[in-house]
């Protein structure tokens, strides 16, 4: 029938025109921000930077890498790295940023920093409210402003962070075996080599008077 693909479509249109007066899940509208819609934990806006612990500054899982800063797309990440080492979180000294911005005016949440960060460090927020009357600085967060704890990122992303830890645990473990290992081997090696004694020297035969004269 000529048009029965037209005649579908606007039928399908009416359907859920209808619907979205009717169906409790299709009255998505609020009135916002009086009221708000439940965040969704896939939802993602802009990075922030996770540390453990209470914090802020020995916690910061970030090492300074730069490769974040080096994948970025827009090129909105600048990461100015330690000349010092300073222990984390676990009492490891480790290299860490001296300077960590990002511009958010740039950003474009595309989440690849996250997905290149070999240690767990940066993560994307949910928080979106962040309009300002400043264009340029109200919009670059420095490193303090970008920390935020691992029990925040618990919160808005709880699926993603539980799984984080686990191998973060998981991989702590297996650095412990290993050192345990390559300590109880060195002392093993060190314990298999004798203690050498010190070489046996011939004491000379004292020189007598006689030969004392011969030799001068």
């Amino acid at each position: 029938m000529l048009g029965e693909g037209i005649l579908k479509g606007l039928g399908e249109t009416a359907r859920n025109f209808v619907g979205s007066y009717v169906s409790a899940e299709r009255l998505t509208t609020v009135q916002y921000p009086e009221e708000r819609a439940p965040e969704i934990e896939a939802t993602r806006d802009f990075p922030f930077l996770v540390y453990d612990g209470t914090d802020g500054e020995a916690g910061l899982r970030c090492v300074a890498c730069q490769i974040c800063e080096k994948e970025c797309p827009p090129k909105c990440i600048y990461i100015v790295k330690s000349t010092d080492k300073k222990p984390d979180a676990f009492g490891k000294p480790q290299i860490y940023p001296t300077r960590f911005d990002i511009d958010i005016s740039v950003c474009m949440s595309c989440q690849i920093c996250v997905e290149v960060c070999p240690f767990e460090a940066i993560k994307m927020d949910t928080e979106f409210e962040l309009s300002t009357t400043d264009r340029f600085g109200g919009l670059l967060y420095d490193r303090k402003e970008l920390s935020k704890s691992n029990e925040y990122y618990h919160k808005i992303h709880p699926t993603e962070a539980a799984e984080v830890d686990a191998r973060l645990a998981e991989e702590k473990v297996k650095a412990d075996a290993k050192a345990k290992a390559a300590a109880a081997a060195a002392a093993a090696k060190a314990a298999a080599v004798p203690a050498q004694a010190p070489a046996h020297i011939t004491p000379k035969p004292p020189v007598t008077a006689v030969e004392g004269d011969k030799q001068g």
